[in-house]
Order: C-alpha cells, then structure tokens, then sequence
C-alpha cells in the first residue's frame, strides 16, 4: 500500500510539474497518514477503573494516558462531557491549549502537563471544584478514534446542630434533635453517649432539595447518665467524612418536681452536716492546742479555704446560669417561629375554607349548575379539598403540642435558674 501511494504521488508531481520541495512534502505527508492509519490499532486510551471523588472546592486529577506510552504532545484529543452543550471541557490540538468552544463554566479551571504529555500521560486537572462538575467525562482521540471515560463525584458536607424540642413525661427523658443540610452523597446520622456507646434513635429523616443536596434530621429521646454529654455524628463513608456536634443536658431537666424536692432537701441535710463536723473539728483543735495562736491560723485558714470555694462556686453558678439563658432565649426563638407557622396555617385553613364556601354559593346559584353540583368529579375535588384541610389541622394541632413542650421547658430552664440561685445563696449563708 505504501509503494502504491508513492507511485502514485510521483507520477502526480510529474505531470503537474512540481518542485523537489513539493515532492518532499507530499512524501512525509504520506508517510505521516500511512503511520498514523498502521499504528492506530496499536494504542489504547486507557482510563481509571474507579470512579474519582473528590470534595467541593478541592482540585482534582482526571486520569487518562496512551498505552504504550507515546508522545501525545503533537497529537489532538479532547476532554468532554456529552451531557453539556457545549460539550468541550479541554482541548489540546497543534501543541496548543483551543479555548474556541470550551464551556464557560470550565474556562481557567483546566489544565495539561506538557511534560507528562511526552509520556502519554493526558490526565486532566480541574481546579476549585464545583458540584456542577459532578458527571461523566470522556477523554477522546479523533485521530485514534479511541477514548475512555472517567465517572467524576462531587462530595460537600457540613456540621450538624443539635437542639433541645421537647421531654418524655413517661421516661422522664429529653427528646434532642440533630439537623445538617448541604450534603453529598446523602449521609447517615448516629446518636453517642458521653463513652462513646451508640443511642437508640428512630429513622432519620432525609430531603434532597431541587440543588441535589441532602438535607438530614434524627431526633433521640436520652435519659440521665453519667456526664450526660452526647454527640451527634453525620458521616458519609464514600467521601471519608465526618461532621460532629455536642450537648450537655442539666441534671434538672431529667428530674421531676417530687424528686427535685426531695434531692433538695437531702443536699441541704448533707451540707448542714458538713457544717457541724468542720464546728466540731475546729471546736475539738481548740480544746486540745489551747493556744490562742494555733487557734488563730486555724480560722485564717478556713476563712481563705471559704473564700476560695466561694469564688468557685460563683464561677460555676455563672457559667451555668449564662449556658441556661442562651438555652432560654433558643426556646423563645423557636416558640415564636412555631407561632408564626401556626398563624400561616390558621390563615390558610380560613382562606381555604372561605374560597370552597364561595365555589358552592356560585354553583349552587346558578341552574345550569347544579348538575355539576352534583357530579362524581365534583364531589371528588370536595373530598381532596376537606381532606387537604383536615391535614392542616392536624398539622395546626402537632404545632400546638410542641409549643407546649416548648413553654415546659421555658418553665423548666426557669425553675433550674431559680433553684440554682437560692442553692447558691443557702450555701454563701451556711
């Protein structure tokens, strides 16, 4: 085939009169078109055999290279997706990036190593990552007409935030919720202890908004413990992430008023007791040492050990009483959306209500009317329309419960600070 087309290309320059030069160039030309059509059988586009993941706003290598390894630098391929329009994310052609056709969205963010071109390497980087570039990519070599593909995930997550919506009368327990949106792929929610032990929790509750990201919620109902310190923990394994968030449950809010009093009052009992055995002691280091210097230092040293534990103990009571206001003005917050989403709901059910009051008077005013009054279709959107407004109650009434449950708990963080206060004033005057 090659003596044929030199044959050929000769009697051609011949006739026609062309220059050594000329004919040069036709030789090479021929011998580049017969190489290239002898050798593309010989190569392979070769590709990663996993899909690539990487998390949004990082860089990224697509991998691609010849096999054998060859020079690439003088060849054309391109990088594409057949999902976009246009499809070009990166071409290289005549040693040279073409920007032409590139999509907008990729422009300044891809990129070739010349260098690993000379070894067939064609590996792709895409810089700053956005969750749109999540697709499948082609790496493509017209020439060759061979290509391979590379399946590319965008990963984002985000800290989950844990709030306190209600308690358990029969368990005497608190009902906790975690909620964390802006993930992918759709994550699992798990429930610790302060040991680090998994806590029973119902299903959670997952939304993929109109973006494709994962909106996720679980709520927990937790009894006291040791520390009562738990955790909340959104992971998503492919992605090798994990987002934690951490809560500390006042003993209180796990007490019912009965046994509030009575610990109350067994804790008085025991520090009047730990009063009267310090009397005692320093009443008993009095009768031995009968040494008024001796008796002296004895009560400078308790009056500074006073001191110091009283500046403690205000400490503590303050960090507690500023944790349990912030935890109040939280329940305000929520009380006042609940209310307002109450308010939308009352509104819509009213609106409802006298939209389907006006629909009937008008049909049942007119005579040429009545007939439909009375038809199968209309009585179906009748019923759809009761049944719409029967859901909105009940969604008016599960609004009523937790804002009663959020008012217990107001009442709740109330009482802690008060029993708080009066504790640490019983204590200042013992």
């Amino acid at each position: 085939m090659r003596n044929s087309m030199m044959l050929h290309l000769k009697k051609r320059s011949s006739k026609s009169g062309l220059n050594a030069h000329r004919n040069v160039m036709f030789y090479h030309t021929a011998v580049l078109l017969l190489l290239t059509h002898c050798c593309a059988g010989k190569f392979q586009v070769v590709g990663p055999s996993q899909t690539v993941i990487v998390m949004m706003g990082d860089n990224v290598i697509l991998p691609c290279h010849l096999k054998p390894a060859s020079d690439a630098v003088g060849m054309t391929f391109e990088w594409a997706r057949p999902d976009l329009n246009p499809r070009f994310v990166h071409v290289w052609h005549e040693h040279q990036d073409l920007h032409v056709n590139q999509h907008p969205s990729y422009k300044g963010r891809t990129s070739v190593s010349t260098n690993k071109l000379k070894n067939g390497d064609i590996s792709l980087k895409l810089s700053k990552v956005k969750f749109s570039d999540m697709g499948m990519y082609r790496c493509y070599f017209p020439d060759l007409d061979k290509y391979s593909t590379v399946q590319l995930i965008v990963g984002t997550a985000s800290s989950p935030v844990i709030s306190l919506v209600g308690v358990e009368r029969s368990s005497n327990g608190v009902i906790l919720n975690c909620g964390s949106k802006g993930w992918y792929p759709e994550p699992e929610v798990l429930w610790l202890d302060g040991e680090g032990n998994l806590l029973s929790a119902g299903p959670p509750e997952t939304v993929r908004g109109p973006d494709d990201l994962y909106t996720v919620s679980s709520r927990v109902t937790v009894e006291k413990r040791h520390s009562n310190r738990f955790t909340c923990r959104v992971q998503q394994k492919n992605i090798n992430q994990t987002r934690e968030a951490h809560i500390h449950v006042p003993d209180d809010f796990f007490m019912a008023p009965s046994s509030s009093a009575v610990c109350l009052s067994i804790s008085l009992v025991a520090c009047v007791m730990c009063v009267l055995a310090v009397v005692f002691s320093a009443w008993n280091l009095w009768r031995q040492n009968k040494i008024k210097n001796n008796m002296t230092q004895q009560r400078e040293k308790q009056r500074l050990l006073a001191e110091s534990e009283k500046v403690k103990m205000e400490e503590e009571h303050k960090d507690m009483v500023d944790t349990l206001l912030k935890q109040e003005e939280e329940l305000k917050n929520q009380r006042d959306q609940l209310n307002v989403q109450k308010k939308k709901i009352e509104e819509l059910v009213d609106s409802n209500e006298r939209k389907l009051q006006t629909a009937e008077k008008e049909i049942t005013e007119k005579d040429e009317n009545k007939m439909y009054s009375s038809s199968p279709g209309y009585l179906k959107l009748k019923e759809i329309i009761s049944n719409y407004k029967w859901q909105l109650t009940e969604r008016q009434k599960a609004l009523d419960q937790l804002i009663l449950n959020t008012d217990e708990l107001l009442i709740r963080t109330d009482g802690v600070i008060v029993r708080s206060t009066e504790k640490k004033k019983e204590a200042e005057k013992e």
